[in-house]
């Protein structure tokens, strides 16, 4: 068979013998087997792990997820709908020749037994046994679900998906549809297996019947369907499924009907960064391609490459493209998601780029086989990528190529998208550089202006990382417009960069900076303040967390008959004093982050900080959301981390002193015998005494006398340089005292408001006690926003102060609404008007 002229293209599809079976030519990596004729190397893989199968579980468990919930809050449609169903009910019994459960067993067990025999006489051992496993699964999974609804579940979620049996209402999810979904996902797909296709239709066509009889509920049917998906793609995930990829004989056959005849087909090894020393063009492209690359000899002795694209592969690249896109603002959007697409894409941009007069490999035949399209190509030309030429290798000749290469294609109207340093190959012809473009795959026709510059940005990054952003700069203003240069400023980001370059400038932190700076220097019209490129980043996904965090908490913990009866019945202008007490509290935690701070902070800006560290306490342990913000605050302003975290640690180390330098002057002026009345709980002593016990004998253990003093002395030594600075300034010292004092008062202040609310009386130091050691309890339990502990706590010291159980429960419910739930709304508004000026 004669090699067909290169420049026509040919697509031929070759059905495959049944995908499931192991590859004819399955040997170890390092054999070369001779397979038709054919001498192949090659490192088949007989099992993979499909990304799709892991997508589909996640997919089908938030689909359970989602049907219990309509189940639960739209009850009225989803019966509504069943009802509508099962109003045919009569005139099916009519059409029914057997009774629905004799319908019901026959579809339980020929299903099973016919699949399972097609795989035992296609000798598929392991799938069989696979199948059993997962239709195991799922029925131990659909009835572990059945026991959590009947004994956890609400009464709205159980209603929702029972039906009326017998005159009573049954919750219903049918086990031996979760076993059959389950069973059928392992055993393959309706176009590999014969028994599998008319199975799935007899199982719709039986869940129809019994949603249709009123045997079971529709939701609860569906979520039968569900779990046994999940517990089907479970098991093909994690135990792997056969290989339907194109390998031995397949590909033997896919290169034979596209009109070349092999004589040896060598395998591309996919290279690790750095090894070899000095890689070729191939090595370079399977570095960061999703694709295998072959290298053919024909009969004839041409040399040729064939890339396969795999289906198993695509759904990764499909799912971070699409990420990419919706993350980023102006980036296409479209998302490559079958193994044909992709291909098609591919050999649109290869015939685009080669008529634009760009170097890039011709592609001469597509050919499609079993779970594979072959790309038939000319062979990568002897060339290195620049990624392994040293700096002084690369002469200003090598530079202006590269960017002519660029503007050719750009001049046609293409974007690479994808441009780094093992994309751009360098050879040489008779003493001239030449410059090959490789790995079209995710590029552009009829592209956007936005996209070629940013293929401008990607190649002037990476020029940069190898000659310096000076050379960089000269070259690219050597080959383009002023205007193409000065428009990339705004784009001179990692988001805009391929993933290899972005790790490359993590290595090589300062190359982004001189490279604005060199571009400045060069062009001092041009603006490289950074636009706006990200939708959303790691700060909008934080904010969303813990709103969503927050939301939780207050619709599970929030008891809000118990907060308005305790809002009602209190006297309502002492509310307001405490409500604005609790406010006054962080314009005193303010100034003591102000006089510590080794910037200058606004008062306003500092005093916003922290009412939005009461939003953020909801998703946080006491102290630590404060001190996130404190110390996000500080880096933003150009402080280190390290002064930051010393100045953060500041703060609390002397709330804490103060705090206890107030109790001990509070006891002293109160001149009193009043705290003789606050007795302690036998209780709280008890489990006090415990408690220091436990720690004392556990600092007596060197390993943990040890590890304590490795988490303590780093803070210590960061907070005592800074404590030192302070003291030498008594006037931030003052200013410093002054808040803290003025925060514990506000609260303790505020307490007492609470108590007055209800007609009840008690001495300063009995109120300051009651906070303090409820608010200490809330401290040591790393339980968000001290949410119970907090409670419990004052609630049982305010019973031992002589308070009734009922009215101490009323007053601790009072404050804690008044200063602290009713600030989260606050807070969070406080944070998002920080988050826009650039704050936090």
């Amino acid at each position: 068979m004669s090699d067909t002229p290169s420049g026509a293209l040919g697509v031929s599809h070759t059905p495959g013998d049944d995908g499931n079976r192991p590859p004819p030519d399955a040997h170890p990596a390092d054999q070369t087997e001779v397979v038709d004729g054919v001498e192949i190397t090659d490192t088949p893989t007989v099992r993979v792990h499909h990304p799709g199968d892991l997508v589909g579980v996640v997919a089908s468990a938030l689909g359970v997820v989602l049907l219990m919930v309509l189940a639960t809050y739209a009850q009225n449609t989803t019966t509504g709908v069943a009802e509508d169903v099962q109003g045919f009910a009569s005139v099916l019994r009519k059409i029914l020749i057997l009774p629905v459960a004799v319908l019901e067993g026959i579809v339980t067990l020929v299903v099973p037994v016919a699949v399972l025999t097609e795989l035992a006489v296609r000798k598929l051992g392991r799938q069989l046994l696979e199948s059993l496993g997962a239709g195991m699964v799922a029925l131990l999974l659909c009835s572990g679900l059945e026991w959590a609804l009947n004994s956890f579940g609400t009464q709205a979620l159980v209603d929702g998906l029972s039906v009326r049996v017998g005159g009573e209402w049954t919750l219903t999810v049918p086990g031996y549809v979760a076993l059959l979904a389950g069973l059928l996902t392992a055993a393959g797909t309706r176009s590999r297996r014969r028994t599998v296709g008319w199975a799935w239709n007899l199982l719709w066509v039986a869940i129809g019947i019994v949603v249709i009889t009123g045997q079971v509920s529709l939701p609860g049917v569906m979520i039968s369907l569900l779990v046994g998906r999940v517990a089907g793609m479970g098991v093909r995930y994690l135990s792997g499924v056969q290989s339907e990829r194109a390998y031995g004989a397949s590909l033997v056959s896919g290169i034979r009907r596209v009109g070349f005849n092999p004589a040896k087909i060598i395998r591309v090894p996919e290279t690790e960064p750095g090894a070899p020393a000095r890689r070729t063009a191939a090595d370079a492209y399977t570095r960061n391609a999703e694709h295998r690359l072959y290298e053919l000899t024909t009969q004839d002795g041409r040399r040729l490459d064939v890339l396969a694209f795999d289906g198993d592969r695509q759904v990764v690249g499909s799912i971070s493209r699409l990420w990419r896109s919706l993350r980023l603002r102006g980036i296409d959007g479209r998302s490559v998601v079958s193994m044909r697409q992709a291909a098609e894409r591919s050999a649109l941009l290869s015939y685009a780029a080669r008529s634009a007069g760009v170097r890039t490999p011709q592609l001469l035949r597509i050919a499609e086989v079993q779970d594979s399209m072959l790309l038939v190509q000319e062979h990568l030309p002897d060339a290195v990528p620049i990624a392994d030429l040293d700096a002084d290798e690369i002469t200003d000749e090598m530079l202006e190529a590269i960017w002519s290469q660029l503007s050719a294609a750009h001049a046609a109207g293409l974007a690479h998208r994808a441009l780094t340093s093992d994309t751009i190959l360098m050879g040489s012809l008779i003493g001239q550089p030449m410059v090959w473009l490789v790995g079209w795959e995710t590029g552009d026709v009829a592209s956007s202006d936005l996209a070629r510059r940013m293929d401008v940005a990607q190649v002037i990054a990476l020029l940069a990382l190898r000659v310096g952003a000076p050379r960089a700069v000269r070259s690219a203003v050597a080959v383009l417009p002023d205007a193409t240069i000065a428009s990339i400023g705004p784009l001179l980001q990692t988001p805009t960069l391929p993933r290899q370059t972005r790790e490359e400038m993590r290595q090589h932190k300062d190359v982004m900076t001189e490279l604005r700076s060199a571009l400045v220097k060069r062009l001092p019209e041009a603006d490289v303040e950074p636009t706006q490129l990200v939708r959303f980043g790691a700060r909008t996904l934080l904010t969303i967390l813990v709103t969503a965090v927050a939301a939780v908490v207050v619709v599970t913990t929030v008891n809000v008959e118990q907060i308005s009866g305790a809002l009602r019945d209190s006297d309502w202008r002492w509310s307001l004093v405490a409500f604005g007490l609790g406010l006054f509290t962080h314009f005193a935690a303010a100034l003591v982050f102000v006089a510590f701070s080794p910037v200058r902070l606004s008062l306003w800006r500092a005093t916003l900080t922290q009412t939005a560290a009461a939003f953020v306490a909801v998703a946080a342990p006491a102290g630590i959301g404060p001190a996130a913000l404190n110390l996000r605050m500080l880096t933003k302003r150009g402080v280190s981390t390290t002064l930051a975290a010393a100045t953060v640690a500041l703060v609390q180390v002397s709330q804490f002193a103060v705090t206890i330098v107030l109790l001990l002057v509070l006891s002293v002026l109160s001149g009193t015998n009043q705290a003789e009345r606050f007795t302690v709980p036998p209780t709280m002593l008890i489990v006090g005494g415990i408690v220091v016990a436990i720690v004392v004998a556990l600092l007596l253990v060197p390993k943990i006398r040890q590890w304590v003093m490795r988490k303590v002395m780093p803070t210590l030594q960061q907070t005592w340089p800074r404590l030192i600075e302070v003291v030498g300034q008594p006037g931030r010292l003052a200013l410093a005292f002054a808040g803290n004092v003025s925060m514990t008062l506000g609260y303790v202040f505020a307490f007492q408001a609470c108590l007055a609310a209800f007609g009840q009386e008690l001495s300063l130091i009995q109120i300051a006690l009651v906070y303090l050691a409820g608010n200490t309890a809330g401290a040591i339990v790393p339980i968000p926003g001290g949410i119970g502990t907090i409670e419990a706590s004052m609630i049982a010291l305010l019973i031992g102060a002589g308070i009734g159980a009922g009215v101490a429960a009323s007053v601790v419910l009072l404050f804690r609404a008044l200063t602290y739930w009713l600030r989260i709304p606050v807070g969070w508004v406080a944070m998002r008007y920080m988050q826009k000026l650039g704050e936090l």
